[in-house]
């Protein structure tokens, strides 16, 4: 659940715009036009940030050979042009050095294998007069099954925002569920304080008693079990992966159920039942199972989909994330302000402490919610690796909510750039909106004081975590403000009306006597 309370927004899209920086190769023919990807390295000469800008080249297929020297090459056929030679053999700058001596204009460099930002030694760097610029092979050799002969290019690296308007889409997607989950909550414990007040008080207490946490010891020790399987996610990643999506397919789906199935009893649906072997069954249940199952297996099938799945998955993921706020209900404010204080200090030591422990100085965090792109992205100096060919797909951890940037367009061409929130941090504080939402039941808070103030609350603490991320350039650990902000929020709220006295104690049997007692005289009035 709260294995992922960390923003790990934009961890990898930072990454790559300190080290390896993206930039945009523009082939035209003069009707057809087709944009890729191209890696390239300030420290060599610029490339212009617009495409008006950009110069045009002829572009001249050397992929015959490395260019480690001129043999060959007559100066005529590259004077004033672009060449595409294969990479290998000898350095960038050699190779850089001998395309200018020849008279050409720009240098691009076909790869085969990984593309890294291309470097030098320092005193390199002045030689090279040129644009230089890896591609991969697989895109050289589609431009040219499109165009042909007489291809134009240009290169420009254009600057892009650090505030992306998916942060406001992962902010809807939070405070939605976390309100919604609020809500359900609340119609639940309505539901059961009308069976408590008609005499079914001792049946709805035992019904319940499995999915209420009372006992503060049965919530040290949920956090140490998430700790240890965290630090097992860790070490045995490429097993365990497997059995999370496993297990992700199977409660998403009857996660997805549950919501959809409320949702079709609140708008009153009916529904007709058959008998089989003298048991009723339900065609809207056995439908709305159908639905769900196929929608967790078409996740399962196509996860690795980047360009269009990340929608199916956060789907999936609301639904888990209110059943589980509806299912899961802490007791009191005091099991609450555990439950949040424990997991703040296992979000912050697993974030800000592990990278000391860590061999690659990636925190345990980061490393499990990223799986395999944490520390796969080899690095030598000012080299980071982006894949040239179609790789095996990494798995990854599915308890997130994705977002892809939607203006970072140059940097999707050379892999998709995502925005991401754990449901760590939306489960949790929802526990405690929930609880909130339920305890304005029990006191009769007509205005909903509680239940709005902690979303608020949960609100300004996602917006400051957002805030400070993108002013810190780094992703930052969600819990770190959203739990502040909500347990101090609703302690305020409750010393104010001077319930807090109430508010601590929770689900007792004073509180909830009081409450259908209140109930029964309004109705009797």
């Amino acid at each position: 659940m709260s294995k992922y309370n960390y923003i790990i927004n934009l961890y990898l899209s930072w990454k790559k715009t300190v080290n390896c920086q993206e930039a945009v190769l523009h082939i035209s023919n003069g009707s057809l036009v087709r944009d890729y990807c191209l890696v390239f390295n300030h420290s060599w000469t610029p490339l212009e940030e617009t495409l008006d800008k950009a110069t045009t080249y002829k572009l001249v297929n050397l992929t015959s050979t490395v260019l480690c020297d001129d043999s060959g090459v007559r100066p005529e056929v590259v004077q004033g042009k672009a060449l595409v030679v294969m990479r290998g053999e000898c350095g960038f700058s050699q190779k850089a050095i001998i395309a200018q001596k020849l008279g050409a204009k720009a240098l691009l460099i076909a790869s085969n294998t990984t593309l890294v930002t291309p470097s030098a030694n320092e005193s390199e760097y002045p030689k090279v007069l040129i644009p230089l610029a890896l591609m991969r092979y697989r895109d050289f050799l589609s431009a040219e099954r499109v165009f042909g002969e007489g291809m134009e290019v240009k290169l420009y690296a254009p600057q892009y925002s650090k505030i992306d308007l998916n942060i406001v889409v992962l902010l809807l997607i939070a405070i939605a569920t976390v309100a919604l989950g609020g809500l359900w909550s609340r119609a639940c414990e309505r539901e059961r304080l009308k069976s408590f007040a008609a005499g079914g008080g001792a049946e709805e207490h035992k019904t319940d008693s499995s999915r209420v946490l009372y006992s503060p010891l049965n919530i040290i020790i949920f956090v140490i079990v998430m700790c240890g399987m965290l630090v097992l996610m860790y070490f045995f990643y490429n097993v365990l992966v497997y059995i999370i999506i496993a297990i992700f397919c199977f409660a998403t789906a009857s996660a997805l159920f549950s919501c959809l199935d409320a949702v079709l009893d609140l708008i009153r649906c009916g529904t007709l039942s058959f008998s089989v072997y003298n048991k009723n069954l339900s065609v809207r249940s056995i439908l709305l199972a159908a639905v769900c199952i196929t929608v967790a297996v078409i996740w399962g099938v196509y996860r690795n989909e980047d360009r269009w799945i990340w929608i199916l998955q956060n789907l999936l993921g609301i639904a888990f994330c209110l059943n589980f706020m509806k299912t899961i209900t802490l007791s009191n404010f005091k099991i609450c302000v555990i439950l949040l204080s424990l997991l703040l200090l296992y979000d912050v030591f697993f974030v800000f402490i592990t990278p000391f422990f860590t061999k690659n100085g990636v925190s345990i965090m980061v490393q499990v919610a990223l799986g395999p792109d944490a520390s796969g992205e080899k690095t030598q100096g000012n080299m980071v690796e982006i894949p040239a060919e179609p790789q095996p797909p990494s798995e990854k951890i599915p308890v997130v909510m994705r977002v892809p940037r939607f203006s970072a367009w140059t940097q999707n061409l050379c892999g998709l750039q995502f925005s991401i929130l754990g449901y760590g941090d939306i489960i949790v504080p929802g526990l405690l909106v929930a609880y909130c939402s339920r305890f304005d039941i029990w006191v009769n808070s007509r205005k909903n004081v509680y239940f709005i103030s902690c979303v608020f609350a949960y609100l300004l603490g996602l917006v400051l975590t957002f805030a400070v991320m993108l002013l810190s350039g780094m992703g930052q650990p969600a819990l770190l403000y959203l739990v502040p902000f909500t347990l101090i929020t609703s302690a305020v709220v409750a010393g104010c009306r001077g319930e807090m006295r109430q508010f601590w104690t929770g689900t007792t049997y004073e509180v909830r006597r009081a409450a259908c007692e209140e109930q029964s005289q309004n109705g009797s009035v």
